[in-house]
């Protein structure tokens, strides 16, 4: 019974580790970016020795992984499946436009330094790229039904955090006035319309 106990407790103890240096990576990731954290920095931040977070991850991949996973599990990006049964389409564009404003409103710090290092830090964009890239390919299908191809160049800009953030900070708009915004702009764009 007692080696049960100490095995269960040892593991719980790594598990809370882990736990401990993804967190320590993701506020350094929010308050730094990505590119400029490392891993001494994040052992430090943790409170663990380098060994001890080469045991948990072994790489700078595992723990980009682990600290992208822990974001989402604690703020998950807004889900698109529920926009599908909003059968008019500029109420469904308002209504997934808000709900993403209002995510990355909340994530802004952390998702305006990752965005902005892979811009040019490979690691950052490949974790950026498998987290995003299905998630963005599910706005784009649901809130880009019925768009014409004008309207779908539009949905893009929309749905870019650095619009985001330039109707929000610029501009002082608040994340429903922002999708409303947005959502007349790909409303109102036509093939008829000269580029």
């Amino acid at each position: 019974m007692t080696r049960g106990y100490t095995l269960r407790r040892r593991a719980e103890q790594q598990a809370e580790t882990r736990r401990r240096i993804a967190e320590a990576a993701v506020e350094l990731h929010g308050e730094l970016g990505p590119a400029l954290t490392t891993l001494s920095m994040v052992a430090a931040r943790a409170g663990v020795q380098r060994h001890t977070l080469y045991a948990h991850f072994p790489d700078e991949r595992s723990l980009f992984m682990a600290c992208s996973g822990l974001a989402f599990e604690r703020d998950p990006p807004p889900d698109a499946a529920g926009w599908r049964a909003i059968a008019d389409r500029t109420k469904r564009l308002r209504t997934g436009l808000a709900a993403l404003y209002a995510w990355y409103e909340r994530n802004s710090s952390l998702l305006g330094c990752v965005r902005r290092d892979a811009e040019f830090h490979p690691l950052t964009r490949e974790i950026s790229e498998l987290r995003f890239g299905p998630i963005m390919a599910a706005y784009k299908e649901v809130l880009g039904a019925k768009l014409t191809a004008r309207q779908e160049k539009m949905l893009l800009l929309a749905l870019s955090f650095f619009t985001w953030r330039t109707l929000a900070r610029d501009a002082g708009l608040k994340p429903a006035a922002a999708a409303k915004a947005m959502a007349h702009a790909i409303e109102g764009a036509s093939e008829a319309k000269s580029s």
